[in-house]
C-alpha cells in the first residue's frame, strides 16, 4: 500500500484517528500541496481537496473560501511562522490537525538543501493545545505516538519511549 521509505506507522495512525472522527462523506480541505497522506485519504473513500503551496503565513483565501467541513493539518503547522493566524481563519467547524512534538535531546528540524523544509515550531503538547484554544478550538480527542528507528545509538533508544507525534481532533467553540 505504501512506496518505499514511507511513514507507514505514522500513516496508519493518521489514517486511524481521522476514520474515528470524520465520516466519509465530509469534505475535506488538507492543508498542504498534495501528498501521500492526502492521496491516502483519497484511497480510503474521502473527499479530499489540497491547498495549493500559498504562503498560509500570509495567504488565507484557501481556508477562506473553501466550503469543506473538516480542515486537516498534518505536520503544517511547525513550518509556520504564525500558525495562530489560519487557525483563527478556518471557516470549517472541525480539525484534525498533527504536530511532531519538541524532543529535549534533538535540535528542531532543518533541512540543508530545502529552505522551506524547515520547523519555526516544535511544539509541547499544551503549547499546541493553549494556540488551539485561543484561536477559538475545542479540544475533543488527542492522541500521541513514538517514532523509533533502527540505528544505533542514545538517541534512537530514547525514540523508542519518547513520543514524537501529537494529533488532536478539534471542533469550533
Amino acid at each position: 500500500m505504501y512506496e518505499k521509505n514511507f511513514p507507514t506507522k505514522r500513516y496508519n495512525k493518521t489514517l486511524d484517528f481521522v476514520k474515528q472522527h470524520i465520516s466519509v462523506g465530509e469534505k475535506i480541505l488538507d492543508l498542504g500541496i498534495i501528498n501521500p497522506l492526502s492521496k491516502l485519504l483519497q484511497k480510503s473513500g474521502f473527499t479530499v481537496a489540497n491547498t495549493t503551496g500559498e504562503d498560509l503565513d500570509v495567504d488565507f483565501s484557501a481556508v477562506q473560501n473553501s466550503n469543506a467541513e473538516v480542515v486537516t493539518a498534518f505536520e503544517i503547522f511547525e513550518h509556520l511562522v504564525t500558525p495562530f493566524s489560519i487557525l483563527k481563519e478556518i471557516k470549517a467547524n472541525k480539525l484534525v490537525a498533527s504536530v511532531p512534538l519538541r524532543l529535549w535531546f534533538s535540535t528542531a528540524y532543518r533541512s540543508k538543501t530545502d529552505l522551506r523544509d524547515r520547523h519555526f515550531h516544535e511544539f509541547e503538547d499544551w503549547q499546541f493545545d493553549w494556540l488551539l484554544e485561543k484561536a477559538g478550538w475545542h479540544i475533543v480527542d488527542r492522541k500521541k505516538w513514538t517514532n523509533p528507528t533502527n540505528k544505533i545509538g542514545i538517541r534512537p533508544i530514547l525514540r523508542r519511549f519518547t513520543p514524537r507525534y501529537y494529533i488532536v481532533y478539534a471542533e469550533r467553540k
